[in-house]
């Protein structure tokens, strides 16, 4: 107790000298912490006769005040000289424009899947999906190509045992709509399909979208008549078709169909292999066989179906001339749709 004034004083010297906010705390815990000089000499006030103990309480308690007062000056201090550095070595002019964010938009072949969808759902198609991984039987044997059927070499399946593959059309849909639904059946089917394939037009993965109709009065007209109004639609009045015979094992009789090339209109380039024309679908009268095996009765029914790639499409509505950029992540191309 005979020391107060001498602690004052140093506590004093000691917290105007501090430049740091943890030198200052530390001043805090040396005279005010637990084990603290201000805080063991009021511990002992108990120690002094009971005449001496009021004025000396009195005393240390306006040190106490006095150390706590210049300990909250000082870290005030500290923090108004701390921004006024701050201010004067990181300025910001905040009139200044802020940093503009890009922001990100579909990819160009979900934004084609889009507008595929709203134009065949505007002729009165409604959409179905099913599962990438299939069973042989739905994606080869109930579409007409059995176990021996030579079909299924141009096919490069991915198989993951010999039950099941990795789809290689969105067709197998088709036969679980028809097993689920009865006619008149009007649904298209989009989604992702594999096959050992990769050039500028090909890859392993590519998106799918095929159509299925199904009436009891349902004629080839029909089909061409729809796909017509989807190419109008899709690339443009101006776009050429045409339609040639060819062969499926799921539809009979079957044709492809032809647009004229956008990119090199049709002069011939290689996206068109200098034809002028590219092929972007399949399409036929659904084989009777299919039909049966979806449960509903080719005496009755008649439907036909088409089936096409969804990046090829996109390639030529966008003159991209080669498929593998929309898989190559490259921001300066991405960007541009």
């Amino acid at each position: 107790m005979n020391n107060l004034n001498d602690i004052l004083k140093e506590a004093t010297e000691g917290i105007k000298k501090a430049s740091l906010s943890s030198e200052v705390e530390n001043f805090r815990v040396r005279y005010l912490g637990r084990k603290g000089r201000i805080t063991l000499a009021m511990s002992s006030l108990a120690t002094l006769p009971i005449d001496q103990r009021k004025e000396a309480g009195k005393e240390l308690n306006k040190i106490k005040q006095e150390v706590e007062s210049m300990i909250e000056k000082r870290l005030s201090e500290i923090t108004s000289l701390k921004r006024e550095n701050l201010a004067d070595g990181e300025w910001i002019d905040v009139t200044a424009p802020g940093i503009k964010h890009t922001v990100g938009h579909q990819h160009l072949v979900t934004q084609t899947i889009k507008d595929m969808v709203e134009i065949f759902s505007k002729l009165g198609f409604s959409v179905a999906e099913g599962p990438e991984i299939e069973t042989d039987w739905y994606n080869f044997e109930a579409v007409n190509m059995p176990k021996d059927h030579p079909v299924r070499d141009t096919q490069d399946t991915f198989f993951i045992n010999e039950n099941l593959v990795l789809r290689t059309q969105t067709t197998p849909v088709q036969i679980r709509v028809m097993q689920t639904e009865k006619p008149p059946i009007r649904v298209i089917v989009p989604g992702k399909t594999y096959r050992r394939d990769s050039d500028v037009t090909h890859t392993p993965m590519f998106h799918q979208l095929e159509g299925l109709v199904v009436d009891e009065t349902v004629t080839l007209a029909d089909l061409k008549g729809t796909l017509e109004a989807f190419v109008r639609a899709f690339f443009g009045e101006e776009r050429k078709t045409r339609f040639r015979p060819h062969h499926f094992a799921f539809t009979e009789p079957s044709i492809e169909m032809d647009v004229s090339c956008g990119i090199c209109g049709g002069g011939g380039c290689r996206v068109c292999k200098y034809s002028g024309w590219v092929e972007i679908l399949g399409a036929g009268m659904v084989h009777p066989n299919v039909l049966k095996n979806g449960g509903i009765d080719p005496e009755k029914y008649q439907g036909f179906a088409f089936g096409f790639g969804i990046e090829r499409p996109a390639m030529l509505r966008n003159n991209i001339d080669d498929l593998r950029l929309f898989f190559d992540n490259d921001l300066r191309f991405l960007e541009q749709f």
